[in-house]
């Protein structure tokens, strides 16, 4: 215990984990908040409102991936060099602004071209405001990230997420139509937006002074076709989920959808540590590629990628375990179905975070083309799954293999490229693979024989002795060493 409570206390002090800690905080309570708000309006409106809700969201929810084309990696890249910072800052948030109205121009033409309900098509108009609002904030947390100033992002993401869930609360005193409601969820963004502009931008920006920023379109152009491929990448990332979500709702039933935006709601707040934690990890790489040797570099990548798999099956597990009881619990019992579609959307945790660091690593490395195309990759495999596999059964539980089988192909052309480039051997890219299935299944065969809480409990409690007894340096996934010039 002794060794366990200093790893710990080690593991605190680590610099990654203070850089991180204001993201991670703001993330998961915005989360909570968020989450809900959402389990108050899946149970204050009907199962066809609600879905309605949820198309619409979804719909706004993948044009704003693409609207902020992808450049926040690309921002925090220039920023570690850029000469005048106040220059770059304006010239990025202005290209969002522009990005955000182009896009909210598409949300009314995807309204009226892929739905032909009324209320669904107002509903995709209204919320597509929020595309101009999201990516002026998008340009401003990428800022504080850059900046480490992630308190500023902290705070105001909280006062968003619990005016949203007072909101959520007025429908026990004041029921109104679901059109009324997305109304007040794009003045709560509009107050967010403002308070990043007046904070968040260390007063540097406001709305005025934004609008009066030159930006010539010639410069813009230069810009995004310089940087096309984190466009690829960030947009892929969202609308590779969105689109199964958009798939649901053309092809089976609105309870469908439902169930698949619940799990993926659940599966979000799984997202919420990688995801922040990645945010400090990066630049880190960065610092790492560009003034450390290769072998740090090497170091770095592998010790993180420890933690990263045991985070993803420490959240497996849990899921597995607890599904079927929290969200019927939660969301009421007309989802007591969800805890069954959650357990198979949550097969992609298994191997999400560390595909996200690989992701990471690559962009570090100056390879964002070829995390780019296997990023388009992945997406095309999950439709093509996702319809290959309606051929057999029309139903949510395809849809959710499909997502995992093509996520998998994805982490497996990371790993061939990260092996050809020295970052990885196939020694420990097969331990991953064996590793992860080994546990995942031994603990999936378990629960058959025990119940829930004994067997999560007992299964980490003997995986945090493991983790004591062996030495660090044997229970790594670590890369085997190579020499210096390995790296091209």
């Amino acid at each position: 215990m002794k060794n366990l409570f200093q790893h710990t206390v080690n593991l605190f002090k680590s610099r990654l984990i203070k850089n991180s800690f204001w993201g991670i905080a703001a993330n998961g309570l915005q989360s909570v908040l968020v989450s809900l708000f959402f389990v108050i309006v899946a149970r204050k409106y009907a199962t066809s409102e609600f879905a309605f809700f949820l198309i619409a969201n979804t719909i706004y929810q993948f044009l704003a991936a693409f609207s902020t084309l992808g450049l926040g990696q690309w921002f925090t890249r220039e920023l570690v060099d850029a000469t005048d910072k106040q220059e770059l800052v304006s010239r990025f948030i202005k290209i969002q602004l522009y990005s955000g109205l182009f896009f909210y121009v598409c949300s009314i033409g995807v309204a009226f071209l892929l739905y032909q309900d009324a209320t669904l098509q107002y509903l995709i108009i209204l919320l597509g405001v929020n595309i101009i609002f999201d990516n002026i904030i998008y340009a401003i947390k990428a800022l504080n990230v850059a900046e480490f100033n992630q308190n500023k992002t902290f705070i105001i993401l909280i006062i968003d997420s619990i005016l949203k869930f007072a909101i959520g609360c007025l429908l026990f005193l004041f029921p109104f139509s679901i059109m009324t409601m997305a109304i007040l969820l794009i003045a709560v963004r509009f107050v967010t937006l403002n308070f990043f502009l007046a904070f968040g931008s260390s007063r540097t920006m406001s709305m005025r002074t934004l609008w009066n920023y030159p930006l010539a379109w010639s410069e813009v152009k230069k810009i995004v076709f310089a940087n096309w491929p984190f466009i690829i990448i960030g947009s892929v990332s969202i609308a590779y989920w969105r689109i199964s979500n958009i798939i649901i709702s053309k092809t089976l039933p609105l309870t469908d959808v439902a169930h698949f935006e619940i799990s993926f709601r659940v599966f979000a707040i799984a997202q919420i540590l990688p995801l922040i934690v990645s945010m400090s990890v990066f630049p880190a790489l960065v610092q790492q590629f560009k003034t450390g040797s290769i072998q740090d570099f090497r170091n770095y990548f592998s010790k993180v990628f420890n933690y990263y798999l045991l985070f993803g099956l420490f959240t497996y597990t849990f899921i597995y375990s607890f599904a079927d009881t929290l969200i019927p619990w939660a969301f009421g019992s007309t989802y007591i179905e969800t805890g069954t579609y959650t357990k198979q959307m949550f097969l992609t945790i298994l191997i999400f975070p560390t595909a996200l660091l690989q992701a990471n690593v690559l962009v570090a490395m100056n390879m964002e083309r070829a995390d780019m195309w296997f990023n388009v990759a992945s997406l095309i495999l999950n439709v093509v799954f996702c319809f290959v596999g309606f051929l057999f059964a029309k139903d949510l539980t395809t849809v959710n293999l499909a997502i995992f089988f093509s996520f998998l192909v994805f982490h497996i052309c990371q790993d061939v490229l990260l092996i050809r480039k020295g970052m990885a051997s196939v020694g420990h890219v097969i331990k991953f693979y064996v590793l992860t299935a080994f546990l995942a299944g031994t603990y999936v065969l378990l629960s058959y024989k025990f119940p829930p809480v004994a067997l999560f409990t007992g299964y980490w409690l003997l995986l945090a002795l493991a983790f004591i007894k062996l030495p660090m340096a044997n229970f790594q996934l670590s890369a085997n060493r190579k020499p210096e010039n390995s790296l091209p």
